[in-house]
């Protein structure tokens, strides 16, 4: 490595030297957060130029991550995941392969919209509910054995957001074994690579993963990683520049890829360190609520998430007790309540949380259970339902109307139905069950009037 951290050596340089700034933004450097904040200036290239300190930049995170490429995304895993997807488009069209996705049903809206963007067919695999799919070797291997030709990927959420896991290794090598590109949303485990046992899915064999490392790193909000395996087909790091910079907004926020440059060198410092051990701290605290007789879900090591019916509460109301208590969580909705500490919650924050929760007395489980993912009649291609004209009406009323737009409570962002589905009894039971109300539906046509 030449430099531990060039971006951030840059900024610091650039700011001690008192330059007049006669350029982008129009604050001018005036403020502790806005000195930082720069522009593509001498010295600092554009993101995705092929060079300069944010190469050298990137270059020291892949091999941090074991990459054979990774590029900086200053927009989050969103724009990483439409990326993916480009660069899962180019690699078909350059092998005639029909450019069809085969993805876990519980992908997030991005991947929709980037799907309906590129003009790429969607096929489903099914889960167990519609935040977690994580399909065993076999039923992949069935999923592909049944369809008429192959996929131009295979596509999974892993973790999700419950932090559930698929078995990345054995889906990679079924993926291997057909030549077919395993694309893994990695956005909730960039620290996976960092435990006592690697459990990143770059390092189980995933040729394309997207890492938000806002999530769970010490990087700024929307910071994130493209990386790209070393031994995956050579045409996706030829082309990540141009597949990143197709989507990428021209003006990046420097005080974001400055933070994801300053990461580099607590990876290669003592954070990792930090991190086994507050998830041995972190299981301990698991254990001692599994204990009082809660229910916890998932096996991502950093994600708390307790299923509160069998305790006697809907998630969002014990969200609704531990905000009383000055603890604002991740995620609630009717079943589960999810919560992320990291190194930097401390023993403390988590002695706080099992003080808190502690103090919830146990009570009546709710027998009531979510409804089964819609099975949904396909009416329109994703495309052509997405970028059709639409119309809001309230969803008791949608019955029988294709979506246009997805339906989805965020977080975390998991559609209930997709774009250019027909809207049947079961999604309405969805519907009512999250709390959706309206939903956009394809304008239907004026029937023209009989003589």
């Amino acid at each position: 490595m030449k430099s531990g951290t060039p971006v951030a050596d840059f900024i610091r340089e650039y700011r001690e030297r008192n330059f007049l700034r006669l350029h982008m933004p129009g604050h001018k450097g005036l403020g502790p957060a806005e000195a930082g904040d720069i522009t593509e200036i001498g010295g600092a290239e554009p993101l995705y130029s092929g060079g300069g300190i944010l190469r050298e930049s990137e270059e020291n995170a892949a091999e941090l991550f074991g990459a054979g490429r990774t590029a900086y995304s200053a927009e989050g895993s969103s724009l990483c995941i439409r990326a993916m997807l480009f660069l899962a488009r180019l690699r078909a069209e350059e092998r005639g392969i029909r450019p069809l996705i085969l993805a876990g049903r519980n992908a997030h809206r991005t991947f929709l919209s980037g799907a309906a963007l590129l003009g790429l067919e969607t096929a489903c695999l099914r889960g167990e509910s519609l935040l977690t799919c994580t399909p065993a070797a076999e039923e992949l291997e069935d999923a592909l054995d049944r369809m008429a030709e192959p996929p131009a990927a295979v596509y999974v959420t892993s973790p999700d957001y419950l932090g559930s896991r698929a078995d990345i290794r054995s889906l990679a090598r079924v993926c291997r074994e057909r030549e077919i590109p395993l694309l893994a949303d990695n956005a909730h485990g960039a620290y996976l690579r960092f435990l006592e046992e690697d459990a990143h899915p770059l390092s189980l064999g995933a040729d394309l993963v997207c890492d938000s490392a806002h999530k769970t790193l010490p990087v700024l909000t929307g910071g994130a990683y493209l990386h790209i395996h070393r031994d995956a087909d050579p045409l996706f790091a030829a082309q990540a520049d141009r597949a990143m910079a197709l989507f990428a907004s021209t003006s990046p926020s420097w005080l974001i890829l400055e933070s994801l440059d300053r990461c580099n060198a607590l990876l290669r410092g003592g954070w990792p360190e930090e991190l086994r051990a507050f998830v041995r701290r972190t299981e301990q605290t698991k254990e001692r609520l599994r204990a009082r007789g809660m229910v916890l879900a998932g096996t991502e090591p950093m994600k708390i998430s307790l299923e509160t019916k069998p305790y006697g509460y809907t998630g969002v109301r014990m969200q609704e007790m531990l905000r009383a208590e000055r603890i604002e969580c991740e995620f609630a909705d009717p079943d589960f309540l999810v919560m992320m500490p990291a190194p930097a919650t401390g023993e403390e924050g988590l002695a706080r949380l099992e003080r808190a929760l502690a103090g919830i007395p146990r009570r009546e489980g709710i027998p009531e259970r979510p409804p089964a993912p819609p099975r949904a009649e396909r009416a329109m291609p994703v495309r052509a339902a997405m970028l059709a004209p639409a119309e809001t009406v309230p969803a008791e009323r949608s019955l029988g109307r294709i979506l246009a737009d997805p339906c989805v409570s965020c977080p975390p962002a998991v559609p209930v139905l997709i774009s250019g589905e027909r809207i049947t009894e079961e999604a309405l039971r969805c519907f009512r069950y999250y709390g959706i109300r309206e939903v956009a539906c394809v304008r239907e046509t004026p029937r023209a009037g009989r003589s």
